[in-house]
């Protein structure tokens, strides 16, 4: 029997990690014999500690060596088990990983670097820089796809602050105002 498939392991991690109330964001699997690896990236509304980590983990690790028992997986000579979060690097794409950032600076593939003022259903609402001149635009998740958070080591200017966490229709008079002074 061949090392699992993604589908494969996808089918026995998905309902495992809900019950943990996370969310599989990545599987990554590296074929090397005795060397390879299974690294897991997991992810929910709020971000799970390193003592929840660790606990699915070793859950996973369970059920993975039950099913190598039970002859329906075969990792071969051994693996490496690797359950972590994503990192700065893995792309916001879905609302939830923008919720979480609401007030940070994200790199955006197109445009340079933004702050994320609020999300909603819609989409997000970003403060973006260019030439000094600060302006607020909303925009479809599939605008911004491939953003990265930023790494920050200041707090928020306070200008840029009072702007976050404000309702839909403050940023869309901020927006009308904006446009109309660019005309």
């Amino acid at each position: 029997m061949p090392f699992p498939t993604p589908a494969q392991l996808e089918d026995v991690l998905r309902p495992l990690i809900r019950q943990f109330g996370l969310e599989l964001e990545q599987l990554k699997i590296t074929k090397a014999g005795a060397k390879s690896a299974v690294r897991i990236a997991v992810d929910g509304e709020a971000r799970p500690d390193l003592d929840a980590l660790e606990e699915l983990s070793k859950e996973i690790s369970r059920t993975f060596d039950d099913a190598e028992d039970e002859s329906t997986l075969n990792f071969g000579p051994g693996y490496t088990l690797e359950v972590t979060t994503p990192g700065l690097d893995f792309p916001l794409s879905l609302p939830r990983h923008w919720k979480r950032n609401v007030g940070r600076l994200v790199k955006l593939p197109q445009s340079g670097q933004a702050r994320v003022l609020m999300v909603d259903e819609d989409g997000v609402v970003l403060l973006t820089k260019k030439k000094k001149k600060k302006s607020v635009s909303a925009y479809g998740f599939g605008e911004v796809e491939g953003a990265v958070v930023e790494v920050e080591f200041n707090t928020a200017p306070t200008d840029e602050a009072q702007l976050i966490g404000l309702d839909r229709h403050a940023y869309e008079s901020l927006i009308a105002q904006a446009a109309e002074e660019n005309k």
